[in-house]
């Protein structure tokens, strides 16, 4: 927990450095509200039934209860983060960070907006969080489902078989194209030329150089969805070199995702582990992802008024375990609390005064613990800073008691000064304060 809030307040810093503001939805749905909007994975969704027959399900994510507070509020502008658990009736698979209970981490910017705008802020959002978090080298792949819709129409797939389709060619960065190509013909019964066609797209990647290649592209370029992909994709990637962040995005013709609520951009942070500087980096999973969904809220209004959204969700518990593991690895010790001072004291008889003592640290807003003990060994408090890793000792004792001062100690470097009782406050402040 310790190291997840760390996390936690790294993106929060950086949802809110962006303007955006917090809201929270109920842990369940009406059935019916998440029914139909994830396409393959709507196996996924965990049913439940209240005592009334009601019929609810556990969320899945958090981007159709945001659709749908959307609509039933009628708010049609907000940019908004939102921080929960959602749950997927998944095998869980736990070295690879799967659970059926797991943190979602959501920014959207929902409203009418000149293109690609917002869209550049969400991958500049993912770029700054995933830089933040140091967990190594990443790239960011964009595409946009207008390009894949064109580029399935003009390789011969008909349009009953787009969606499925898409969701065999999200698999591409999990198994090779042999393997893609043969569910596509084997199972999704696609014509082995229109398989070939599309084997010539996928493969391929790039920036401006690209998109420009692809605008004159004689059989793309006759299709309409994928011109405006490919128009607004190139204004993405000018404001990209704006923000300074194009090294680390590429456009790349196999991305995918396979959820039916995309309409536009989609994009999708990978990690790339080089396992030797000479070899090709290798992605070890996807730590975020998103895009541009202009329909959903539309399904929840009775109006069907469109509110266009742009959003993205960080991959946290992918996050949390690469962290994790890192930090068993350097055998770091992190502190699991955030006490500033122990109040100790070193003879007998003096649990009141200790008392006195962290009460005044307490009201003062000081992070102070006590041992729970009449009369502690000094040695045994000692021993106890040295195991939470408190790094003050506050020692009352008869003579500093005459004195009017305490004694404060240096845990790590055992140095100890006399403090007035009244300048305690302020010289522990002093002391704990982060460099």
């Amino acid at each position: 927990m310790a190291i997840r809030e760390r996390v936690f307040n790294a993106i929060i810093t950086c949802f809110k450095r962006h303007g955006a503001e917090v809201i929270d939805t109920p842990v369940f749905e009406l059935k019916e509200t998440l029914t139909g909007k994830y396409g393959e994975d709507s196996k996924l969704i965990y049913d439940l039934k209240d005592q009334g027959g009601e019929l609810l399900s556990l969320r899945y994510d958090l981007t159709v209860p945001f659709a749908r507070y959307l609509a039933m509020n009628k708010i049609t502008n907000i940019k908004r983060y939102h921080i929960a658990k959602v749950y997927r009736r998944d095998n869980p698979a736990m070295t690879r960070g799967r659970y059926r209970e797991f943190y979602q981490c959501d920014f959207d910017i929902a409203g009418q907006f000149d293109p690609m705008i917002p869209d550049a802020e969400c991958l500049k959002i993912v770029h700054e969080i995933l830089s933040d978090l140091q967990l190594g080298d990443f790239l960011i792949k964009v595409n946009d489902r207008r390009i894949l819709d064109g580029m399935f129409a003009v390789c011969g797939v008909p349009d009953s078989k787009f969606r499925t389709i898409c969701s065999t060619v999200d698999k591409l960065d999990k198994m090779p194209w042999e393997e893609v190509r043969s569910e596509m013909v084997g199972e999704k019964g696609l014509s082995p030329e229109a398989a070939d066609r599309i084997g010539e797209y996928v493969q391929l990647h790039g920036g401006l150089d690209l998109i420009e290649r692809l605008l004159q592209d004689p059989k793309l370029s006759q299709n309409k969805l994928a011109k405006e992909g490919l128009g607004d994709m190139k204004l993405l990637f000018e404001y990209l070199t704006l923000f300074g962040i194009t090294g680390k995005v590429s456009f790349d013709l196999s991305l995918a995702r396979g959820l039916d609520y995309y309409t536009g951009v989609i994009y999708e942070a990978v990690l790339l582990q080089g396992e030797r500087p000479w070899e090709e980096p290798v992605s070890v999973g996807s730590v975020a992802g998103g895009g541009r969904y202009d329909r959903l809220v539309g399904m929840f209004d009775p109006k069907g008024r469109k509110v266009p959204c742009v959003g993205v969700s960080i991959g946290i518990e992918r996050i949390f375990s690469i962290l994790e593991q890192r930090v068993e690895a350097s055998e770091e010790k992190i502190r699991t609390t955030e006490t500033q001072v122990l109040v100790a004291s070193a003879q007998k008889k003096l649990l009141e005064e200790r008392l006195k003592l962290i009460s005044e640290l307490w009201d003062a807003g000081i992070k102070a613990e006590v041992l729970y003990k009449k009369n502690p060994k000094l040695l045994s408090q000692l021993q106890y800073c040295e195991d939470t890793g408190i790094p003050l000792v506050a020692i009352v004792g008869e003579q500093e008691l005459k004195d009017g001062v305490v004694k404060l100690r240096v845990v790590a470097t055992r140095e100890e000064v006399n403090v007035r009782r009244e300048s305690l406050v302020e010289e522990i402040r002093m002391r704990t304060s982060r460099p």
